[in-house]
């Protein structure tokens, strides 16, 4: 039975080829054809020249139009060199684990194990490049590979590039040696890049110098984007060929490319990076790829002329193709940005209105093509490629240009569209890119009526966007309060009391009213839009403010130990905008109860921003409770790091030290306030008066980060970092007033050239001369004591000498 069904296929696959060409042949009669040969087609149908010899395996018609010719590029078949020797591979795959662990007895075995990997290689590049596990061992190899050796394979790969670059794999070997090259750039530039190598053996057996010339790094990434742009539209399409292209535009603007701490910049989509992590677990990545590198003066112009070109060349419907794909749309965001960088991308055919189908040079509303334009960006808004493409054109757009987006689908569709699971983001992106205050006023009026709708059906997003554009452009504050007010049900003064709850719960006040308050749960958002409030000016962050002083501190407490809720008391204290005496009530509200926050979790960050807002007379007394609980400190880790921070040893010990270190401290933020402009810090010596506020009259006191503090926090960090550094004892009043006496010369003398970094060496140099000079006293003094203490002893030695002899002769 099987016999006979195995020669009815048999017979079953020969009679159908003969029915399939007894079909064809029917047809052509039909169609009134007659001819069965070549030579007979007729005189207008294309007939394809002949190959000669040595020709490209493909060929392009350069009397095409430009969708032919796209179809004919699609033509280009992947490199293949064949299989790689097994023996070979066996050997990559025995050096996969040195690779990995890189334990290397010094730098010259390392060499060395690279040259001999690099020997046996040799004559085989090309064909490793395209094998699976093989390209996987070299990309591990380039990045302990010499600038030479990177140099040389990158050039080894001109000869084929086109075909490399569509391959699967080695596709990633190509981007590996891109990046490595762009970090080699660096120190091209600098001179520190050898073009030559001295390798080989000599025929009888001794080593032989051989010079082997190779082009620069700076002329192989240019010739790389000369090679590929006559194919730009057709490589974005390729889903193995695009990551090199947005690689390839990042070098040559000298752009970050990727930071290994964050993944969403990697370049390589998921499951390529989740490949390679699974199968290496030390992923190789250099520093200077994740910040702004600098660029020979070529890539400039190179890139421009790119960019032009490109942008000239592409048709509309193919750039209208790639801002709803996955694999073209991110080089062509990364091709706008950069555009956009350099001068305008706003005029009648450009790369972005050829992509938003003539938006901006449509003039008239009534054009014939608005019709279509519209359903176009509308199915854009609501697609999830197409919605990356306009996140990122709100970003870049002008005013007019934003304006007439949200006057043409956004006005009137607000609330469908920001309900939508893929729309909101496009929504928020609109509301975080406002350009003006009337912009920002008119868009939070039309939200204004479904605020509530959007904060308790899981899109406050939306809401946060509003606020944070509220901070960027200090308007619009009275506005959105008044918005959430409404849309958190709180009507009179009592429930706008609850407005800090209301948001930290995303609850409505009817169901706050009848809720049980132990049982409620922050909700991460809702910390986020009190976070970005808490940056309001006086008249937007009093209700705010108000609402918080009116909880009961027990309540309050609470909320230090939970993630959410201790952001919100943390950035309280940080708050640049919040005056210094609802600070000091804040700090007050936990006296007794600083303990009992060092040792949790997120009640030790809530500690240490009191530490940092808190006057000496503050800290003195937070160490006092630290001293009665020292043993539960001690036997907590986070009781330990707060001991450790706040010198709690340094007090018990010496307070006096303690104190004087503290008033260094102050005295070094007040020496800086004015080197680092004006209301750079709010410190206020003992006994300056405060700014009133609302609520009762505290005791006056020294905290950082007021009102009127314009200069950021982290300034007044790297000073105490720099101090800290130079190991200055302020133990002595004196010794300070020197110090300062010496900074400030310096200072006012840097401030006349109006050179803030100089300014800063000169403070430097002066401390560090001040301490120079105190240590050259101190070994002066203690050579001075070794030469009395040498003096004495030698006296008292001849002495009893003297002694011993008067003995044995009477």
């Amino acid at each position: 039975m099987g016999a006979e069904t195995k020669r009815k296929t048999r017979r079953g696959k020969r009679g159908g080829e003969t029915k399939r060409q007894q079909d064809d042949t029917e047809t052509a009669k039909e169609q009134g054809s007659t001819a069965t040969g070549p030579e007979a087609a007729s005189s207008d149908a294309y007939v394809a020249p002949p190959m000669e010899s040595g020709a490209a395996p493909f060929y392009f018609d350069t009397q095409a139009t430009t969708d032919v010719a796209e179809a004919q590029a699609e033509k280009i078949s992947p490199a293949s060199y064949g299989l790689v020797n097994p023996d070979l591979q066996k050997y990559l795959k025995s050096c996969e684990d040195m690779l990995d662990e890189q334990k290397f007895g010094s730098a010259e075995d390392r060499d060395i194990f690279i040259n001999n990997v690099y020997s046996e290689m040799k004559n085989f590049e090309l064909q490793l490049t395209t094998d699976h596990e093989a390209s996987r061992i070299l990309e591990k190899l380039f990045w302990i590979s010499n600038d030479y050796q990177i140099k040389r394979y990158f050039s080894l790969t001109r000869e084929d590039t086109i075909r490399l670059v569509v391959h699967r794999f080695s596709s990633h070997t190509i981007q590996t040696l891109l990046l490595l090259s762009a970090v080699a750039l660096e120190r091209e530039m600098r001179g520190e890049v050898c073009d030559f190598a001295d390798t080989g053996d000599d025929e009888a057996g001794g080593p032989q110098a051989v010079r082997t010339a190779l082009p620069t790094f700076e002329e192989l990434i240019l010739g790389l984007a000369k090679t590929l742009a006559p194919q730009w539209s057709y490589l974005m399409a390729n889903e193995y060929a695009s990551h090199i292209l947005r690689v390839l535009l990042l070098v040559l603007a000298g752009s970050p490319i990727e930071d290994q701490s964050n993944p969403k910049s990697s370049i390589k989509s998921k499951r390529s990076v989740k490949y390679m992590e699974d199968r290496n677990p030390q992923p190789a990545h250099h520093r200077s790829l994740a910040s702004k590198r600098a660029v020979p003066s070529s890539f400039g112009p190179a890139l421009t002329e790119l960019l032009q070109t490109v942008s000239n060349e592409m048709g509309d419907l193919a750039a209208r193709g790639f801002t709803s794909t996955t694999i073209g749309g991110t080089v062509l965001q990364s091709m706008l940005e950069l555009q956009a960088e350099r001068a305008s991308i706003e005029y009648p055919g450009s790369l972005l209105d050829k992509c938003l189908m003539g938006l901006i040079s449509a003039k008239d509303s009534s054009d014939a093509s608005n019709a279509r334009r519209d359903a176009y960006i509308k199915m854009m808004i609501e697609d999830v490629a197409g919605s990356h493409f306009l996140q990122m054109v709100m970003k870049l757009c002008s005013s007019e240009l934003l304006q007439k987006f949200y006057d043409s689908y956004f006005r009137g569709n607000l609330k469908a569209l920001a309900f939508h699971p893929i729309s909101n983001f496009v929504v928020q992106s609109l509301f975080s890119n406002v350009k003006s205050e009337r912009q920002l006023k008119s868009m939070i009026e039309g939200v204004a009526p479904m605020v509530g709708d959007l904060l308790f059906k899981n899109r406050p997003g939306v809401v946060r966007a509003l606020v944070d554009s509220c901070v960027r452009l200090e308007s619009g504050y009275l506005e959105i309060v008044n918005a959430l007010y409404s849309g958190l049900g709180a009507k009179s003064v009592a429930e706008r009391n609850e407005l800090i709850n209301l948001l930290a719960f995303l609850i409505t006040y009817a169901e706050f009213a009848n809720s049980d308050y132990n049982r409620l749960q922050f909700k991460i958002q809702g910390s986020l839009i009190i976070q970005a409030m808490l940056q309001f000016p006086s008249d937007g962050l009093e209700p705010l403010m108000e609402s918080y002083f009116s909880q009961d501190p027990e309540k309050i407490f609470t909320w230090c130990k939970d993630p959410s809720g201790s952001r919100i008391i943390e950035a309280i204290l940080k708050s640049k905008q919040v005056p210094a005496n609802s600070k000091r009530r804040v700090l007050e509200q936990y006296l007794g109860r600083y303990a009992e926050l060092a040792m949790d979790r997120c009640g030790s960050h809530i500690a240490e921003a009191c530490w940092e807002a808190a006057d000496i007379q503050l800290k003195e007394k937070i160490l006092r409770e630290f001293i009665k609980r020292e043993t539960q400190l001690q036997d907590n880790q986070f009781g330990r790091f707060m001991l450790r921070n706040f010198r709690l040893e340094q007090y018990k010990r010496k307070s006096s030290e303690w104190r004087e270190r503290e008033r260094g401290l102050e005295k070094k933020k007040l020496m800086f306030k004015d080197f680092l402009g004006p209301g750079s810090s709010d410190t206020k010596p003992n006994g300056a008066s405060a700014q009133p506020a609302a609520g009762p009259k505290t005791p006056q006191h020294t905290t950082f980060g007021s009102k009127a503090s314009k200069a950021k926090a982290s300034d007044v960090d790297e000073i105490d970092s720099l101090f800290q550094k130079s190991n200055v004892q302020l133990t002595d009043n004196d010794q300070a007033d020197k110090i300062n006496q010496a900074t400030a010369g310096k200072v006012a003398e840097a401030n006349k050239h109006d050179k803030k970094d100089k300014s800063l060496e000169a403070v430097m140099s002066a401390i560090s001369g001040a301490k120079r000079k105190k240590s050259k006293s101190k070994d002066k003094s203690q050579e001075e004591d070794k030469e009395q203490s040498k003096a004495k002893k030698s006296k008292k030695t001849k002495e009893e000498e003297r002694k011993k002899r008067r003995a044995f002769t009477g």
